[in-house]
């Protein structure tokens, strides 16, 4: 589950880090109140407008703006709030259509009074699944262009399960910034408490750009991503009721609520398979018969004619679907249970454009055949999933 910076700031702050403070608007009078009420407490002359989605590079699309006075800050929170804004990381890129800036954090000038004193810095944890281990990612060269940055810039710091992170890689890491006196201690002790939060709150990812030194040598998280394991949410009730569906696909959240996994994929071919190895395997065996998955879906071991219904509803509001493969092992769930789910949802739904190829093997693979071929509905049943990948090439 991914968070808004404001919310990433927040939760941080709680775990003792140092983070450029801010307020949230969603207009423009919610964003002057921020500014005077921010200048109040920190004292800022100018402030920083960023928008708030679930995306990087905000700046390369004209989404973070300084104001230098009142004026300018209504200009550019009129600007944002509400635009579509395009960023290298929003669905499409920079030509695609981008996501809509429902809101966005008033921040105080971090970089007052000294903007040249001021040094920004890439840092960012997260797991190595080649090593097991987690990783802290580092670089002295932060900021807007870090994906250009040259590989020997960036150093990587390997931490131990069970042992954790070590006193003389937090040394390691200051050093590898070029960092000496207060600043080398100042960052120590951010990059000891960033790891800190990255366990405790189960994050998959926090990844600070820029994380900056001021000219009085403190460590200051000035943007922050944070990234949240969906398996661990049980354990965070209060970070759980941050999540905003608006930033997410909307099938995908419908999906969501039907327990149904769910991703929106490119393709033509809608999927729904039960168990995520064989959704994989069927994704590879629509590549091999010449088309493409528009979709992962798996709907688990419980699956029934409501959870058949709702995948099938789901898939179809792809306009991009050709056809649809469904691709259940019977092992927990009886393939004659599930056949009787497609002909009820088929039923349900009413007239269904495009073909659906439904493959069932394992218990009473034969009996759901039977039920399918009977139906008298636009059904396709195979038992071998070659014959069941012919049929997808055939028919798209």
């Amino acid at each position: 589950m991914n968070l808004h910076e404001y919310q990433a700031k927040g939760i941080l702050e709680s775990y003792g880090v140092k983070i450029q403070r801010g307020k949230v608007a969603h207009n423009v009078e919610e964003a002057v109140e921020a500014a005077e009420k921010l200048s109040e407490e920190t004292g800022t002359k100018m402030w920083v407008v960023k928008a708030q989605i679930h995306a990087g590079g905000r700046g390369k699309g004209g989404g973070v703006k300084l104001a230098k006075n009142m004026d300018e800050l209504k200009e550019h929170a009129g600007n944002i709030i509400g635009m579509m804004l395009k960023t290298p990381q929003t669905p499409g890129g920079m030509e695609g259509a981008g996501k809509k800036v429902n809101k966005v954090l008033i921040a105080e000038d971090a970089y007052a009074p000294d903007f040249d004193a001021c040094k920004e810095y890439y840092m960012s944890i997260l797991m190595d699944r080649s090593t097991g281990k987690n990783v802290i990612v580092y670089s002295a060269e932060g900021g807007m262009d870090i994906e250009s940055v040259a590989h020997e810039l960036i150093h990587k710091e390997w931490i131990e399960p069970g042992i954790g992170i070590q006193p003389f890689q937090l040394r390691k890491i200051a050093f590898n910034l070029g960092l000496s006196g207060k600043a080398f201690k100042e960052m120590s002790k951010m990059v000891a408490k960033l790891y800190n939060a990255y366990l405790k709150m189960d994050a998959s990812l926090i990844e600070i750009n820029p994380l900056m030194k001021n000219a009085d040598d403190e460590i200051i998280v000035v943007d922050s991503k944070v990234s949240i394991d969906e398996s661990a949410l049980f354990r965070h009730a209060d970070i759980a009721e941050m999540r905003d569906e608006s930033e997410e696909d909307p099938t995908e959240v419908e999906a969501g609520k039907h327990g149904l996994n769910f991703i929106k994929l490119d393709g033509n071919v809608g999927c729904m398979v039960n168990g995520a190895g064989l959704a994989m395997a069927t994704m590879d065996i629509i590549k091999l018969a010449g088309g493409s998955p528009a979709n992962f879906l798996d709907v688990g071991g419980k699956a029934n004619a409501e959870t058949v219904e709702a995948g099938f509803r789901i898939i179809l509001q792809d306009p991009n679907v050709k056809a649809i493969l469904v691709n259940i092992f019977g092992g927990i769930v009886r393939c004659d249970r599930v056949a009787n789910g497609v002909v009820q949802a088929y039923k349900n739904i009413g007239e269904i454009h495009v073909p659906i190829i439904v493959r069932l093997q394992g218990t009473n693979a034969d009996v759901a055949k039977k039920i399918i071929d009977e139906s008298g509905l636009e059904v396709h049943s195979a038992i071998l999933l070659k014959e069941a990948a012919d049929k997808v090439k055939e028919l798209i």
